[in-house]
Formats: C-alpha cells, structure tokens, sequence
C-alpha cells in the first residue's frame, strides 16, 4: 500500500523513482527492482532505468502485481536514507529504546516500511563511507534505493530536514565504532590512579581541563552535537583518569548527571562506548 499524499514533495520532484514486484528466490520473498517503463530489471548504477514519481505511481496503480514504489539515492543527490529492521510489533506497535533514540536524533521524515515492522527516515546529508550497516540497521546516500510508502509515522516531521551532523554521529556510534581496530599502537601502561571516586572526580575538576569534565560530569550535552556524543567524550576523559579501568568507568559514568536509560538499559551501548574510549586513550594518569 502506497499512501502518497505523505510522500514529501521534494523527493517527489526528484526523477529518481522505480517501482517493485515481490519474487520468490530460493524460497526467500524479494523485492526485486523494475523500471516502470520497460517492466525489466532497474539498477541504482542506471539512471535510464528510472523514471519520474508520476510515471513509477501511474504504473504501480495499474498493475496489480506490481507491490510498490521506489527511490534511488544518488551521489550527486541531496539525500540519505536510514533503513531500520524489525524495530517494530506490527500487531503491538512497540518500539525499542534504540529505535526511538534514532528517530528522535533524526527528526526527519519516517515511515513504515512495507511490512510495517521497520522504519525508513529520509533525511538531507550524506553518510561517512566506513561501513553502511550493522545487524538491524544501514544508512545510505547513494547506490542503493529504498521502498517509498508514504506511511508516515505519526509524530514524526513530515519534511525532509537536514541532518548532516546527525547522520555522522549515527554511523560513529552504531557502524564505525562497530568496526574491528586495526591498530597497531601499544596500549598506554595501567598506572595507579586516585584511590575513592570522590577522590578522582575532584583530582578531574581541578585540572587543566577541568572545566570541561565538570560540564559533562553535570550532564551538560551543549557542546555537542548528540547526547551520544557527550556521553563518548566524558568516557574518553575517565579513561585517563582511571587508568582504563572500564569497570570503574562504567560505575562513575553512573554517578555523573549524563546517565540516562539508554545508558541503563543498553549494555552493548555501554560497553561499545567504554572500550571505544580505552581503545583511544594515548596516556594515563601517573600522578
């Protein structure tokens, strides 16, 4: 089902539209792409086998066998697209705090997906080259196209806003930090460090930068683009001061005024954001 009065507009001026057929391939259920105007194969890499959004919603409305429509992202385009499986019940409509933290850092246009258990956002920006997926999610701005349902989630804008910085922030936290480290560099020496988180919280505020520590301690996120961010750059800084100790950090994290259910409730996001800023550290405190 397309609902195309939700379709935004700009997307819609953009000649970059297919249409798609359901096909069965190794008993597996595949959109296969089609050009609307030949009825054979489309390909992202051939811009001849695209056509306009009339001409792709004129031929999905006058074949029954033709299951929807498509969008192509493009290099030299201005828009990316996030594709976010099995985020959602169908029958239940329930989401995972994931899920919603997504879509709440996006703020763009989303939809249901076909199935109506995956959301697709479509936001104006481009996305970093290391990497476009992990497990249930991808992000893409270019040889790929995207099912286009117009099933707009309730909630959320129905324009396509520009979300470059929210777009980098989302493939670092769930792509590129994802990625094995392929770095050779030896790991600082663990050295001994303030002996009472009191101790070493107040040793953080009183150094040179401590200003900054103090901010994040209190949960302020304003220098930073996402909260995921702050949350990355306070950890980097208890790397240091506890000489990478990840289970120290996690138990001090959870004493600053950045804790937040996310933090909670996702292990694999605390535990991604810890080694990240161990990984990372250059140096330890020595005293």
């Amino acid at each position: 089902m397309v609902y195309p009065e939700s379709i935004p507009d700009p997307l819609k001026a953009r000649d970059q539209w297919i249409c798609w057929r359901t096909a069965d391939r190794d008993g597996t259920p595949t959109k296969v792409p089609i050009d609307p105007e030949t009825e054979t194969y489309a390909s992202v890499s051939d811009p001849g086998t695209w056509t306009t959004y009339r001409d792709a919603y004129t031929h999905y409305n006058r074949n029954d066998d033709v299951a929807g429509l498509g969008y192509v992202f493009t290099a030299d385009g201005p828009y990316a697209g996030i594709d976010i499986d099995d985020a959602r019940d169908p029958e239940t409509g329930m989401l995972e705090e994931w899920v919603i933290d997504i879509l709440l850092t996006l703020g763009s246009y989303t939809e249901r997906s076909p199935s109506r258990s995956g959301y697709h956002v479509i936001a104006e920006g481009t996305v970093p080259d290391e990497g476009h997926r992990n497990g249930q999610l991808e992000l893409y701005d270019q040889d790929r196209y995207f099912t286009v349902t117009g099933d707009h989630v309730p909630g959320t804008p129905r324009t396509i806003e520009q979300r470059d910085d929210a777009l980098t922030a989302l493939h670092r936290e769930y792509i590129a930090d994802q990625a094995p480290n392929s770095s050779t560099d030896p790991v600082p020496d663990r050295t001994a460090v303030p002996a009472t988180d009191a101790e070493l919280v107040e040793k953080a505020m009183n150094a040179a930068n401590g200003d900054k520590f103090e901010r994040l301690w209190n949960g302020d996120t304003s220098n930073y683009p996402s909260h995921s961010e702050a949350d990355q750059a306070l950890c980097n800084l208890l790397a240091f001061w506890t000489g990478g100790d990840e289970k120290r950090i996690e138990r001090l994290f959870e004493q600053s005024g950045l804790v937040r259910d996310k933090w909670r409730d996702r292990e694999d996001y605390r535990e991604r954001t810890i080694r990240k800023a161990v990984r990372d550290c250059p140096a330890y405190y020595d005293g």
